[in-house]
């Protein structure tokens, strides 16, 4: 019993570490690590529990009558000191994201899109304890409308159930390295955030590569928005205000259909409709294909893309490639974007964002903020955490002064089953 309790220890200690180092190498580890740390380090408490669970029984079963079992219990804690330090952490959010919003934002317009600054969100205690768990009372999710004739071509709405007029459009598109993932898996707690507040929420699928080749899921996501142009008004949607968000290759798409509004290359069959923007909020993207600032090294993703999502080498459709890299994309007239991104993802690196944050604003007219979240790993918002509840309280508060809405405090509460936040 000593020695086995020695081993959940180390176990339990291990992913505590890889919370705290976060590693990028080596690569053929990458998602194996980032998988024991992101778990760990977005819900450190809960880790702690069951660690304490765990410790508690094996010292009830005999675990300290040998040395063995002492270590074994010095090793958990020193895990619970560092899972402490990684928690306190998050705390760190709210101010870093208020600084970004007030640093970032000047003109008359950016004055007001400051006002509500302050990041001050609550999040209640079931939402903490059930991290996966997303849903709201108030909010109401209409599935799988079709909007065109590919299997993968459905959403979900997400508004809220006495809701009145025409409300603002958040289309939230999800990642999955182009190659996975489904419209259920990333997003819902900013989807269900919005959607208490005014909005309507609009999660789209789309082909996923290897069956689909670049700019195939650029194309679905944009028909999508033009599905919201279209029928939006049915369900209560404002067509004349969309914003659009999303996280890894979603962040990607996010940031390509921001700067290519209107562009009948990806449009094809609706070459017509107005597919501009009024804001971007990419997370955790990737910006540079190419990885031209050699971010990335020799752990590039370009053997990846070139396989299975653009079906062709840079040396031989080299247009194809900066078509796809938002980095080549920057205009003056690119909407506001809010890029957030973790310090700690070990899967996109961050400073490939940074260099697509510099070159965006070297040229946009319109605000850029940015903000680096520290030791925030790869999709931290897929789950609700302290973290999570501070970015999306961040982000309605940036999109309602874009739209010149002054809402307090109140609003940043999200109560879940009719739980007041605690």
């Amino acid at each position: 019993m000593p020695e086995a309790f020695l081993a959940v220890s180390l176990v339990g200690a291990t992913f505590t570490l890889l919370a705290v180092a976060a590693p990028r190498r080596p690569a053929v580890l990458a998602f194996p690590l980032f998988i024991a740390g992101w778990v760990t380090g977005e819900l450190a408490l809960l880790h702690v529990a069951w660690q304490v669970v765990a410790t508690v029984v094996f010292v009830a079963l005999g675990a300290l009558r040998e040395p063995a079992g002492w270590a074994g219990l010095g090793v958990t804690a020193l895990s619970w000191a560092a899972l402490a330090v990684v928690a306190r952490r998050q705390g760190t959010t709210a101010a870093v994201l208020t600084e970004a919003m007030g640093d970032a934002l000047a003109g008359d317009r950016g004055r007001r899109v400051a006002e509500g600054a302050a990041v001050a969100a609550v999040v209640s205690r079931r939402q903490l304890l059930s991290p996966f768990r997303m849903h709201a009372r108030a909010v109401e999710r209409i599935p799988d409308l079709a909007y065109g004739e590919d299997r993968r071509h459905r959403l979900d709405l997400y508004r809220r159930r006495d809701g009145e007029g025409r409300r603002p459009v958040v289309l939230q598109i999800h990642g999955g390295a182009w190659v996975v993932g489904d419209k259920r898996q990333q997003g819902q707690p900013l989807l269900y955030h919005l959607a208490q507040r005014g909005w309507v929420g609009v999660a789209p699928n789309y082909r996923r590569s290897p069956r689909a080749t670049f700019p195939d899921h650029l194309v679905d996501v944009k028909r999508a928005l033009a599905w919201v142009r279209r029928h939006g008004p049915d369900y209560g949607a404002d067509p004349g205000f969309v914003v659009v968000t999303g996280g890894s290759a979603g962040g990607h798409l996010a940031a390509l259909v921001a700067l290519t509004p209107d562009d009948p290359r990806y449009q094809p069959g609706f070459e017509a409709v107005d597919t501009a923007v009024q804001a971007c909020v990419p997370m955790y993207g990737v910006y540079d294909f190419l990885d031209r600032h050699g971010v990335r090294g020799r752990d590039a993703m370009r053997p990846f893309l070139e396989r299975f999502v653009m079906k062709c080498a840079p040396e031989e459709c080299l247009g194809l490639w900066e078509a796809a890299s938002p980095i080549d994309l920057v205009r003056p007239d690119a909407p506001p974007f809010f890029v957030v991104h973790g310090g700690h993802d070990t899967l996109a690196w961050v400073e490939d964002a940074r260099f697509f944050v510099e070159a965006l604003r070297a040229v946009s007219r319109n605000p850029v903020v940015y903000a680096e979240l520290p030791h925030a790993q790869h999709a931290f918002d897929v789950m609700y955490s302290v973290r999570t509840a501070y970015v999306v309280d961040a982000i309605g508060r940036w999109l309602d002064g874009l739209r010149g809405v002054s809402r307090g405090p109140v609003d940043a509460a999200v109560d879940v089953d009719g739980v007041s936040p605690a």
